[in-house]
């Protein structure tokens, strides 16, 4: 069974004509904050869950779902929400799913009891996968290719960036001042700002092909990620080895397998293979999936690292932090202005080499670390460098794809910096986890996670600079084959 897209004269291009300058940035604005809402929600409850665990009475395990829910459904329907955004409508999608977003998150802030709670964070997952592929289509329909879609693509990974970033300051803040629940009460009134912004600002936009959406594609790559995701996720209870953990991740890649021979034998599916074919957007994935591996982890531990090992409240933690939450928003800012001087390629490499150097910095932390050598230096050159990075290739990515696969291309983004982040945040806590000795001290671990994503990102490096197209001389990115 398929579904058949509507589409009408007034919104079967693949974009819209002529948008006003003033327009197209309030578009951008728009998006971006819708990105940021669905970014923000996959850190800010860190800081959230003890006070959820006593107020709810949740398990360790059920307190580990309030972040599991949230993450496997996000990542498991990225790629149809994508595609569903270049078949029905990429406005439409937006408004669906931020709304779909906002209700669950003001059931979650007044769960009764830890389900609904785990049920509240799922169905904002599976919001926010609908809503984050549009996200970034509507930014590069919006605003016409060169430079000016170049500083708005660095907009929109600036904001994402710093959505991940603020949570643990936003989480600390919310709860000291107010209680775990304004965590996720706080959406209700911005996600509505942001739907009536976005119902007099955003135009209607689709491929208006007639392609019809491939059900059993977009079945089986959702289950193969979300089992793909949950088998992730038991590896910090259950350790890589145990069955609880091996089975979900072998089924995950075996239905991954299956998803890839449909796709090659279906006249319209859900992932074009030759996509991959275009060498800009199969390399700039990559790149994004083994930078986003480095960086959420990072937040998680100097989250932990602040209150467990030095003492600070949560929301000092969160204002500890406040320097590398802007040090990416600026590398994010810088990028654009940089590409055209030193290519894009050259740019991403040197970003995450200069990430690599603060990795390798933080890996000799200490217990009695200061503020100054332990936590901002460090924090500074990793975040600056995962901005100047991630810019570049996001743009290689997505100014390489047509048109008709733009929402596609968008969700395969987001799908491979959220999937890269729970592999990297799942494998960095097992590295953490071995190398804690046996009194239990933290510092031993976190430095052995911090050089390990050091290894990465100068592998990503060193990949990046073989793979990566060479240095663009027009508007648009090189697509070498």
């Amino acid at each position: 069974m398929t579904l058949m897209p509507q589409t009408d004269s007034a919104t079967s291009t693949s974009s819209l004509p002529s948008i006003p300058r003033a327009r197209s940035w309030a578009v951008v604005l728009i998006a971006c904050a819708g990105q940021f809402l669905v970014v923000l929600d996959v850190s800010v409850v860190n800081v959230a869950l003890p006070s959820m665990r006593t107020d709810l009475g949740l398990s360790a395990i059920g307190l580990q779902w309030v972040l599991n829910a949230y993450a496997i459904a996000f990542a498991g329907f990225m790629l149809l929400g994508g595609r569903a955004a270049d078949l029905y409508g990429r406005k439409t999608m937006f408004l669906l799913g931020l709304g779909l977003f906002t209700v669950a998150s003001a059931v979650g802030g007044l769960a009764p009891e830890g389900p609904y709670l785990i049920g509240a964070r799922a169905a904002q997952g599976l919001g926010a996968a609908v809503l984050a592929p549009a996200t970034l289509t509507l930014v590069t329909d919006a605003v016409p290719a060169g430079a000016a879609r170049t500083r708005a693509i660095g907009t929109w990974t600036a904001v994402g960036a710093a959505g991940g970033a603020a949570g643990g300051f936003v989480g600390g803040l919310l709860v000291d001042l107010l209680s775990w629940r304004w965590v996720l009460l706080i959406n209700i009134p911005i996600g509505a700002l942001v739907l009536v912004g976005a119902l007099l600002w955003l135009g209607e936009s689709r491929t208006g092909t007639g392609r019809r959406l491939d059900l059993p594609g977009a079945l089986l790559v959702t289950a193969g990620l979300a089992t793909l995701a949950y088998g992730i996720a038991q590896t910090e209870q259950e350790g890589w080895t145990a069955p609880a953990t091996l089975l979900p991740l072998l089924g995950g890649l075996l239905l991954l397998v299956v998803f890839l021979v449909v796709e090659a034998r279906t006249a319209a599916p859900l992932m074009p293979l030759k996509i991959f074919r275009t060498r800009a957007v199969a390399a700039a994935n990559v790149g994004i999936l083994l930078c986003g591996f480095s960086s959420f982890g990072m937040w998680f531990f100097m989250t932990t690292y602040a209150q467990s090992v030095l003492g600070y409240t949560p929301l000092q933690a969160g204002l500890a932090l406040v320097p590398s939450s802007l040090s990416v928003v600026l590398g994010s800012k810088a990028a654009p202005r940089l590409m055209p001087l030193v290519g894009e390629r050259n740019l991403a490499v040197a970003g995450a080499l200069l990430a690599a150097g603060g990795f390798a910095w933080q890996s000799t932390l200490t217990a009695d670390g200061t503020f100054l050598g332990t936590i901002l230096g460090p924090g500074i050159l990793m975040m600056a460098g995962i901005g100047l990075a991630t810019t570049p290739l996001a743009t290689l990515a997505t100014s390489s794809a047509s048109p008709s696969d733009a929402g596609l291309v968008s969700g395969l983004v987001n799908t491979s910096r959220t999937m890269g982040g729970a592999l990297g945040l799942a494998t960095l806590s097992t590295v953490a986890a071995a190398a804690t000795p046996l009194d239990g001290s933290l510092v031993p671990g976190y430095a052995a996670g911090f050089r390990v994503s050091t290894a990465i990102l100068v592998s990503a490096a060193i990949l990046m600079s073989f793979w990566l197209p060479g240095r663009t001389t027009s508007g648009r990115a090189a697509s070498g084959r």
